[in-house]
This record gives C-alpha cells, sequence and structure tokens, in this order.
C-alpha cells in the first residue's frame, strides 16, 4: 500500500532548479532591453550611445553597491532575500511598461537592478544549501548559465512579442513572471531548507562580513575576472540586433540568431561544472575561455565592411565566442564559494563578484558604442575585447597561486 500509493506520489521539482529559475526570472529583466532598443529608438527617439546607457542601467545598482546588496542578502536571509527581490522587479517593471517619460523609464531600470541583485546574490549560496557537496560544482555550474538562458529566452520570445503587443506589453509579460515565480519559490523552498546548517557559527556583524571579503585577496581576483568577461560578452550580445539590423536582417531573424549566440553560452558554464567535477584545474578553463573569446571575436568584427570572413564564418565565431567564453562564469561561480571568508559570508563574496561585473557590463557597452561610432563602424570591436581577455588572462595566473578550500 505504501509503495503503491509512493509511485502516484507525482515528484516534486528539486528545490534548488527552483531558484536557478528564480535567477532566469530575474535576469529576464536584463534581458528584455536588447529586443527592444529598436521599439525604443522609434517611439522615444534614442540615439545609439543613450540606448548603451538604457542597455546598462539595470546594472547601475550592481556597479554601485553590489557588495553592500550582499551583505544585506546575508542578513536577510538567503531565501527572504530572493522574494522580496523578485517582487521588487515584479512591481518596477510593471510601472515601467505604464511610463511616459524616459527618465521614469531609466529611473526603473535602476530600481530593477536593485530587484535583480537581492534575487541573484543569495542563490549560490542557497543552491550550495540545497544538494549535497559532491553536487556542489556540477549545481553552480547549471547556475552559472542562468544569465544566457534569460537573455537567450529574451531574446527569441521579445522581437515576435513587442512586434504584436509592443514593449509596454513585454514590461508588464516579464512582472508578471516575476511574481509567479516569487510565489513558487516561496513553496517549493521552505524556510527550513534555507536554514544556516547547526553547525555554523552564530552570524558575525554585517560590517565584520563585509571586511574579511574585502580584506580577502580571492574574491577581488574573482570579481575583477568577472568584470572583463562580462563587459565584453554584454557588449557583444546586446548589440546583435542593432548589428544585424543595420545589415538589413529581418527582425524574427536578427532575434534567432541573437539568441542563439546568447544560448550556446549555457555550453560553457554547465560544461565548466561537470569539467571541474571531473577533476579540471579552474585556472585552465579560465584561459581557454579567454583565449577563445579574443581569437573568435577578431574573426568574427576584423574588417566588418564586407570584406576579408564570410558572414556564416562570423556568425560561427560569434557562437564560438560565446560558447567557450560561457566556461568563464560557471568557473567563477564555482571559485566565488571556495574563496570566500566564510559560510557567512558567501552572497558577500557573490555580491562583490556582481559588483565588479555590472562594472563590466556599464562600461563594456558604451565603450564598444563609442568605438563603432568613432571607427564608423563594427570593425575594431576585437581591440576591446581582445584587451579584456588579456586582462582575464593576467588574473587567471594570480587565481592559480590561491589557497581553495
Amino acid at each position: 500500500m505504501t509503495a503503491a500509493a509512493s509511485t502516484n506520489t507525482p515528484r516534486r521539482i528539486d528545490p534548488a532548479l527552483v531558484v536557478i529559475l528564480a535567477g532566469v526570472a530575474a535576469a529576464l529583466h536584463v534581458g528584455k532591453l536588447p529586443p527592444a532598443i529598436p521599439a525604443l529608438q522609434q517611439a522615444l527617439g534614442l540615439s545609439l550611445l543613450q540606448a548603451a546607457f538604457l542597455l546598462s542601467m539595470v546594472q547601475g545598482a550592481g556597479m554601485c553597491a553590489g557588495v553592500a546588496f550582499g551583505a544585506l542578502a546575508d542578513s536577510l536571509g538567503l531565501r527572504r532575500s530572493m522574494l522580496i527581490g523578485l517582487a521588487v522587479l515584479a512591481v518596477a517593471s510593471v510601472l515601467g511598461g505604464a511610463s511616459e517619460h524616459v527618465a521614469l523609464l531609466l529611473a526603473l531600470r535602476a530600481v530593477e537592478g536593485f530587484g535583480f541583485l537581492l534575487t541573484v546574490l543569495p542563490a549560490p549560496g542557497l543552491v550550495r544549501r540545497l544538494v549535497p557537496p559532491e553536487r556542489t560544482s556540477l549545481m553552480l555550474g547549471v547556475w552559472g548559465a542562468y544569465m544566457p538562458l534569460a537573455t537567450a529566452s529574451a531574446l527569441l520570445i521579445g522581437p515576435l512579442w513587442i512586434g504584436a503587443f509592443g514593449w509596454r506589453s513585454w514590461w508588464w509579460l516579464l512582472g508578471g513572471a516575476s511574481a509567479a515565480t516569487a510565489l513558487w519559490l516561496a513553496r517549493a523552498v521552505p524556510e527550513s531548507l534555507a536554514a544556516v546548517p547547526p553547525s555554523v557559527q552564530p552570524q558575525p556583524h554585517w560590517s565584520s562580513r563585509l571586511r574579511a571579503t574585502l580584506s580577502s585577496r580571492g574574491p577581488w581576483l574573482t570579481a575583477t575576472s568577472f568584470a572583463v568577461y562580462s563587459g565584453q560578452w554584454l557588449a557583444v550580445i546586446g548589440f546583435l540586433p542593432s548589428i544585424y539590423t543595420q545589415a538589413g536582417i529581418s527582425g524574427a531573424a536578427t532575434g534567432v540568431l541573437t539568441a542563439g549566440a546568447a544560448a550556446v553560452n549555457m555550453i560553457g558554464n554547465i560544461g565548466s561544472g561537470r569539467l571541474l567535477h571531473r577533476g579540471a584545474k579552474p585556472t585552465t578553463l579560465l584561459v581557454c575561455g579567454f583565449v577563445a573569446m579574443a581569437l573568435a571575436t577578431v574573426l568574427a568584427f576584423a574588417g566588418a565592411h564586407g570584406e576579408g570572413t564570410h558572414p556564416v564564418l562570423r556568425y560561427v565565431a560569434v557562437l564560438a565566442f560565446s560558447a567557450i567564453g560561457g566556461v568563464i562564469p560557471g568557473t567563477l561561480f564555482a571559485l566565488a564559494v571556495r574563496v570566500a571568508p566564510s559560510e557567512h559570508t558567501l552572497s558577500t563574496t557573490v555580491g562583490w563578484m556582481q559588483q565588479w561585473s555590472a562594472f563590466g557590463q556599464f562600461i563594456g557597452p558604451p565603450l564598444v558604442a563609442w568605438v563603432a561610432g568613432v571607427a564608423g563602424g563594427w570593425h575594431f570591436t576585437w581591440l576591446v575585447t581582445g584587451a579584456c581577455s588579456l586582462i582575464g588572462l593576467a588574473l587567471a595566473a594570480l587565481i592559480a597561486r590561491l589557497p581553495l578550500h
């Protein structure tokens, strides 16, 4: 009777996977803007540089206060912080869809940035608590795919939705998705599962956690590595719709091509978790990722005025840029929980990494847009991405000397 009853009981989804999907719901608000740029330019008369700052504005909160929000998330509790963040995203997105002024839309994009941080910063620590130690690297590799999955989904669905219903309803749709995900997370991850393990010492004051994080070398190296990765990735993927539109490619095809370029990033993220689980060295994966990104952008953008590389080969290079480069975030998330000074500083360490990631994403798109404006095209984009990759290689060499726990 008991065995029969158990076979008829539907299997519940893994709580750690629900946490990852909550991160995807939050990241959709970062990825929702690129497919909306053409519509916003037409409706609001935005210049390319203004659109770039609108693209990166959601990262303003993370750039200014990522580590502080990480400490706040540790204080609030990982589960509670994610629920508050999703609620903030839902409200800000609904209000943004109803806004009539560019200034208000920009301000609400910044508010979305706060909600994004409160949602994603606690997630790696919560995933770590919800899975056994032997699955930690694997699941953190999956977590590393939350941003490309969200970006690909937004780029694929966004153009079709905006074309049919307008950009305002796109904002409202994603606001509703965040609210629904918050309810799901509250049911799937009860407080008892998210609690700090009894063996861990009582939580120190937030200032002590902050000081411990910022005085440690490991969080600095992983954070700056994430900055040089995320800045070039968002710059390339974020402007692909504009690049393809200028080339005369239709909106639907542009969405599919850009979504594909974002989606393959998940290959590297998930692959990094599996490789780390099998004993691969983190620094080896970082070196492979940065070298691949540098070479791929040379092939994709050098001579972009029509000479040289065939367009199909250019797109294949963009796919390689994103796919192989994807090993970097997956590896850095796995490193972050290993270089954090203590169990109580997991979100604080991830917050510091997110702060530098946001800084990279804030300056990357405007820098690439400025270079494109000066050069009269995208053919010198590889100089920006190549410089980022060289810095990443230097940081990987320093990370190789860190003691990991």
